[in-house]
């Protein structure tokens, strides 16, 4: 720690001083955060070590909780709590051997040392500060070391296979040391053989055993290296030559004849397995031919068989729910073998300056922020008669208020205001609920909104059902009634940008229509079911 030169103590506690008046008042209420050494704290063992912290902002720590702890915080080296020290809750190895350095709290400095530093005290801690609203951590890692193991002791153990076995021992050394052999040029053998153990105090001792095979080597040298403090102790040992094992003159022959011997033997071997893998291969292949021609036969049977019945079901399913269709609400597509398709063409007549139709009068583009009524636009045909239905798709975002369906109205007046209404059969959307318009307004629970609606009208036995086409799923039907007068489809806007399309349909016969110029007719044409 860098100690203070100045002239005067009153200069020296300047900084502190000015610290202090940074602090905010009535303690450290406000966030903080923090830190620790970011690099490694080394530490001989025998000796003392610090651990430091340090708060950011600069706030003062005095009355904070303070901790520092292993890997738990029950695993407490120190904690201080109340402006004094707790010794409760120390582990067992630290009991008398921490302190606080807690000249700096002021400035929220702190630190606890660990006095006689031993091996077991090698490790990672975190330091935890509190003031009681919040509290933050940071961690820290302690290296031990040890100043200096015993030197190691090489000797020569005897001759080994082809070669020389000579054994390096070291103890007394931490951390784990790590241990070379090297030639007299300095380059190093890689390949040795190495146990280590530790004992009672935590210091490790190491045995490396090498097998010199090169009789021109000399001599060998055996290194220990703390990795901690880079400290090496080296000691080398001479090997004379008349250690090294003499080679019988057969043995080289017989080193290159066993091999040959062995690579005849591999190959006839190789050569009988080949040709009977061959001759199973070809064995299995036919059996596998057979084989998947037998399931390809039964999978057509099956698919055949499963087809008949799949058919059969749908047709026994098709032909209940045509034989009861009004009372089903599934099945859309079956439920237009019913009815026929009604191309509807927008009258423009009763179109004001919020909606927009296209040039062949089937789609529309509502604009406006909303008025009392909304803006209305009916089909220029009417219906008396018979079982029709049409497809309408609605593009809207979730701030509209629109409605579809089928009106009823007195088509006596003609000078371009709305009309007063009489019936109506319609669903609609008002933001993100949908509703049917009845006596009582019934909300839809939808799983989705429907971009496609389709409207089916049944004139003669009073039923309006709408679908949504997507899916062909049921979304609402209305009460069967007796209709009486004209019933024209319709569409109302009252909020929101809305766009309608009225969906090309297949063509069908002469559909029971009337004209919105004209009264109905009792002689116009009828739709049978």
């Amino acid at each position: 720690m860098a100690t203070c030169s100045c002239p005067s103590s009153v200069l020296c506690l300047l900084p502190s001083l000015l610290l202090l008046l940074q602090l905010p008042p009535g303690g450290s209420q406000e966030r903080f955060r923090v830190f620790g050494p970011p690099d490694p704290i080394v530490a001989e063992l025998g000796e003392d070590a610090t651990l430091p912290c340090s708060l950011d902002p600069v706030m003062s720590a005095e009355k904070m909780e303070l901790r520092w702890f292993r890997s738990s915080t029950f695993e407490s080296v120190f904690t201080y709590q109340d402006g004094q020290e707790r010794h409760e809750m120390l582990m067992a190895q630290y009991a008398g051997r921490t302190s606080l350095v807690g000249e700096f709290l002021r400035v929220g400095k702190a630190a606890v040392i660990i006095h006689e530093v031993q091996a077991a005290d090698n490790g990672l801690y975190t330091c935890f500060f509190s003031n009681g609203v919040f509290h933050e951590q940071a961690s820290l890692e302690l290296q031990v070391a040890g100043c200096c193991g015993l030197c190691p002791q090489v000797h020569i153990t005897g001759p080994e296979e082809d070669g020389v076995r000579v054994v390096c021992t070291a103890s007394g050394w931490f951390p784990e040391p790590q241990v070379q052999w090297r030639q007299p040029r300095g380059e190093q053998f890689l390949e040795f053989s190495k146990v280590q153990a530790q004992d009672t105090e935590g210091l490790f001792s190491v045995e490396a055993a090498l097998v010199v095979r090169d009789s021109s080597a000399g001599s060998v040298t055996c290194s220990i290296l703390n990795p901690v403090l880079g400290q090496e102790k080296v000691m080398a040992i001479v090997i004379p030559e008349p250690f090294f094992p003499r080679a019988s003159p057969w043995k080289p022959a017989f080193l290159v004849i066993l091999p040959l011997l062995l690579l005849l033997l591999l190959g006839a071997a190789c050569y009988t397995q080949r040709e009977h893998s061959t001759q199973m291969r070809e064995l299995q292949e036919q059996m596998n031919l057979c084989g998947a021609k037998e399931k390809d036969r039964q999978a057509k049977e099956e698919a055949l068989t499963d087809t008949e019945e799949l058919q059969a079901i749908l047709g026994q399913r098709k032909a209940a729910y045509l034989a009861a269709w009004r009372k089903a609400q599934l099945y859309a597509d079956w439920r237009k073998e019913k009815f026929r398709a009604w191309p509807v063409t927008l009258d423009p007549g009763f179109c004001s300056h919020g909606i927009v139709l296209s040039h062949d009068k089937k789609s529309l583009t509502c604009y406006h922020e909303g008025i009392e009524g909304g803006y209305r636009v009916w089909g220029i045909e009417g219906i008396t008669s018979g079982r029709c239905y049409w497809e309408v798709e609605v593009r809207s975002s979730d701030r509209t208020v629109w409605a579809l369906g089928v009106w009823t109205k007195d088509e006596e007046n003609r000078n371009g205001a709305v009309s007063p209404l009489k019936r109506k059969w319609v669903i609609g959307r008002n933001h993100n609920i949908f509703k049917a318009s009845t006596d009582l307004p019934i909300l839809l629970p939808l799983r989705r909104v429907p971009h496609r609606v389709g409207v089916f009208l049944d004139y003669d036995h009073g039923d309006v059902s709408f679908y949504d086409m997507t899916d062909g799923s049921h979304i609402f039907s209305f009460p069967p009634e007796s209709f009486s007068g004209t019933l024209f489809p319709y569409f109302v806007c009252h909020l929101g940008d809305v766009s309608l399309t009225f969906c090309p349909l297949e063509a069908g016969p002469q559909k029971p229509s009337v004209p919105m110029n004209n009264p109905p007719s009792l002689k116009e044409p009828t739709v049978s079911p």
